[in-house]
């Protein structure tokens, strides 16, 4: 069953070009993982601090081979120290998907 993860980010004043660099890389690496089906990343429309990763995995033991990545981990660690709050993760179940 595929699972859709939505994670909403609000990076400290003065942080954005550091965030998005180290979300890049995040990103790229994501991407080349088995069992990743799309991994993108966005900025909120209205504000410039709020980022959002827009994920889709195969199944739930894609999303723990993602979480227990280098790159990840690595992306964590820079991100705590320009995040202004802890992240918002939404993680969901396919019910009706289109394909």
């Amino acid at each position: 069953m595929s699972v859709k993860i939505i994670a909403f980010v609000t990076v400290k004043p003065g942080s954005e070009d550091a965030f998005v660099d180290a979300a890049r890389i995040c990103v790229a690496a994501s991407r080349a993982e088995p069992g990743v089906l799309h991994y993108d990343l966005w900025r909120e429309a209205d504000g410039e601090r709020r980022y959002v990763f827009d994920e889709l995995y195969a199944d739930d033991a894609a999303v723990q081979q993602h979480m227990a990545s280098d790159h990840f981990k690595a992306f964590g660690l820079a991100a705590r120290d320009l995040a202004a709050a802890r992240p918002v993760i939404i993680q969901n179940h396919a019910i009706d998907v289109a394909e």
